[in-house]
């Protein structure tokens, strides 16, 4: 359990109640939680369920695995035999298809031992933004959590006609959602870049 997942826990009734107060009075009309909420298509308390739910154990060991595959495959591409005192049409024929499939396993930017490189940079990459996502929701929420507008929001009962209580959980659902938004926004750009893994070769 990480500091997200502990104060998750705590911000979890205060999540809900801007939830709610979203769904029965909306907020604001000119107020940026609109925009955030395009963005994300989500209600606060779903999109940081969202980000808790992001595991970055899970591909831990991904990228050092995908780095020994690929050397893996270097050796083998560096150890496949010549021909050696073998001869003839044969002899060169299969001394052609030596070399284009140690060129396949480890040769240039397309040879399976580049694109098992690129995979693990890619496995790494995504575990460091899920931590940092993770890292970032939880300083977000640590803030709410201490905010004034968590205060205008702890009574027990809700006023769906208080514009108060609407400018406050539109406030904490705007922080919430853009945090959420911008880091997936990170996400799609990392996973854009790595197009070219998805191309069959």
């Amino acid at each position: 359990m990480d500091r997200l997942d502990q104060l998750l826990g705590a911000a979890s009734p205060l999540l809900r109640r801007v939830d709610a107060l979203l769904r029965a009075g909306g907020a604001p009309p000119d107020h940026g939680v609109w925009h955030q909420l395009r963005r994300v298509r989500l209600l606060p308390g779903d999109a940081a369920r969202a980000v808790a739910a992001l595991r970055p154990t899970d591909l831990r060991d991904a990228g050092p695995e995908l780095r020994a595959d690929a050397r893996a495959c270097a050796l083998l591409a560096a150890h496949l035999p010549p021909p050696g005192e073998w001869s003839g049409a044969a002899a060169d024929s299969y001394d052609q298809a030596r070399q284009r499939t140690a060129e396949r396993l480890s040769g240039g930017e397309t040879s399976l031992t580049e694109r098992l490189e690129a995979s693990a940079d890619l496995a790494e990459a995504l575990v460091d933004w899920m931590r940092t996502t993770r890292d970032g929701l939880a300083w977000i929420l640590a803030e709410l959590l201490g905010s004034t507008e968590a205060v205008v929001l702890a009574s027990d009962t809700m006023d769906i006609a208080s514009p108060r209580e609407a400018g406050a959980s539109a406030d904490i659902a705007e922080k919430v959602l853009q945090a959420v938004a911008d880091a997936y926004d990170e996400a799609t750009d990392l996973l854009r870049r790595s197009t070219a893994l998805a191309v069959a070769r």
